[in-house]
């Protein structure tokens, strides 16, 4: 049996098929485990959802900023769709319901002991262990799918941007979605900057990948995320960052999670949308 972990798909099927065709994936043997945002942007985000949907078991998927946005948008009808957004066939479809259903109980972390594991859709701040951030998923995962209307019209906005300035369970879990769906940089005091997105030779101190800093508590874990198109495949003890940027025209890329010396298995991907877009 092989564990694959796949970057970020968002909504791009034929890549993913061929992808799988070339890791000679088989549903009987292997598992899958997508770092998020299997949706949007791309042209098929709805056959993307039925088909790692009807995997069941063999494959998993953390929650990503663009699913977490559909979910927004199915629980209220009435949000506008954004420009660039590819989400109305997945509201539109005859199985809409059943598919957000599955979804809502998607995970927003994967802390895979055993292998020593972390799999998120962005990253984490340098003062929570994998424990502690494991934590504070769980918390915001039952107040989702709890309430999902009234979890998801708080859930946008960029504050607070330190957690010890989180004053209610709202605030918590609106910087718990921010850190683990849309984090790249932050300060050494866990100070969040959600608007920086270039690669890191074009950001200045104070502002560092979250995985750069010194004494970051979750580094006994390998972290796995996606999320980062401008920083691309990054490799190295303890980290996995597999964006590629399939809907940019980059690549969708695998890697097996328990062979460090296979090479990461990629799959060409046509531009379905211009970068800033």
């Amino acid at each position: 049996m092989a564990r694959y972990a796949i970057g970020d798909v968002q909504g791009c099927y034929q890549p993913l098929r061929e992808l799988l065709r070339r890791l000679r994936f088989s549903a009987d043997r292997d598992r899958l485990l997508f770092v998020g945002d299997l949706v949007n942007r791309g042209p098929d985000s709805l056959e993307v959802l039925r088909f790692v949907r009807d995997l069941g078991g063999n494959a998993q998927s953390v929650l990503g900023n663009h699913d977490l946005h559909l979910l927004a948008h199915h629980f209220d009808p009435q949000r506008p769709l954004r420009e660039g957004d590819t989400l109305q066939p997945v509201l539109d479809a005859p199985d809409r319901e059943e598919l957000m259903a599955w979804l809502l109980q998607r995970p927003l972390l994967l802390h895979d002991a055993p292998h020593g594991d972390l799999i998120v859709h962005a990253g984490l701040i340098p003062q929570w262990t994998a424990r502690q951030a494991t934590e504070q998923a769980r918390s915001a995962e039952h107040a989702l799918r709890a309430t999902p209307e009234k979890f998801l019209a708080k859930m946008y906005g960029n504050k607070p941007d330190r957690w010890e300035d989180a004053e209610s369970d709202a605030d918590r879990h609106r910087f718990t979605i921010n850190v683990l769906t849309r984090l790249r940089y932050c300060k050494a005091d866990g100070t969040v900057n959600l608007k920086l997105k270039d690669a890191p030779e074009k950001v200045a101190a104070p502002w560092l990948p979250w995985f750069e800093h010194p004494h970051r508590r979750s580094a006994g874990a390998r972290v796995v995320f996606g999320h980062w198109s401008t920083l691309g495949l990054r490799r190295q003890p303890g980290l996995l960052a597999l964006d590629t940027g399939c809907v940019w025209g980059g690549a969708l890329t695998a890697v097996d999670l328990d062979d460090p010396e296979a090479s990461p298995v990629q799959t060409a991907c046509p531009a379905c949308q211009q970068p800033g877009e």
